[in-house]
């Protein structure tokens, strides 16, 4: 199905985001039907959440998120489609399977699985640019306002947060949330629209995230809205 909705959008991602990865999923969705040109792009939660006094994520030998992108950063260099398959298989392992992608141990072990270079890992840590890259990307979307992720950049320059799902709709659903979506451009002005939580909804996120509150190694740290 073509001509629904902008024909490109930057999807800004941290794999350690369990919201963004299920946009992720729905987003693709609606590449693979819409044929809407899907550009990965970096933001970095461990950097927007730092607490004052703690390191930067760049000023550190391995930073779960950080490190991840990087190695996606790295990818991207020869195809869209390696980070592509990175994000999908990283995302799969830590939100699904509850697996540890943040361990560079793991990550080698990913790579492998996708008939790639292990060494992946060691080459993207040991070139700076792929840091001077994430760092970048992030900057520039943090710029547009962004706080968190899923966020879309559209070639319009405008930008929104969300969709925040957990059931990620397929098929012609998936098409329509994508026009709802892109309804919000013809809005400038407005800013929010939220579904309050009820214990229920809490109890099916709690469960959805279950592989991957057992996977972490870190404490989820969430500044307000601004």
């Amino acid at each position: 199905m073509q001509g629904v909705g902008p024909r490109g959008v930057d999807f800004h991602f941290d794999i350690m985001c369990p919201y963004a990865y299920q946009t992720s999923i729905w987003i693709r969705e609606v590449r693979d039907l819409a044929g809407v040109d899907v550009r990965w792009r970096f933001f970095s939660l461990e950097e927007i959440n730092r607490v004052e006094g703690k390191k930067h994520p760049w000023e550190r030998a391995w930073s779960y998120g950080w490190s991840m992108m990087r190695i996606g950063a790295y990818l991207r260099r020869t195809d869209m489609a390696l980070l592509d398959r990175w994000y999908w298989a990283a995302g799969t392992a830590l939100h699904v399977e509850g697996r540890k992608p943040h361990r560079p141990e793991v990550a080698r072990e990913l790579l492998a699985e996708l008939g790639l270079d292990p060494g992946i890992v060691t080459r993207a840590l040991d070139d700076p640019t792929t840091a001077d890259e994430v760092r970048r990307e992030h900057d520039v979307v943090v710029d547009k306002g962004a706080f968190g992720v899923p966020t879309l950049v559209f070639d319009d320059g405008q930008a929104l947060f969300g969709p925040v799902l957990i059931d990620p709709p397929k098929a012609d659903a998936a098409l329509r949330l994508w026009e709802l979506v892109c309804g919000w451009l013809e809005f400038p002005a407005v800013y929010e629209l939220q579904r309050p939580k009820r214990a229920t909804d809490l109890a099916s996120i709690a469960t959805a995230f279950a592989p991957y509150l057992a996977a972490r190694d870190w404490q989820s740290v969430q500044r307000s809205t601004p």
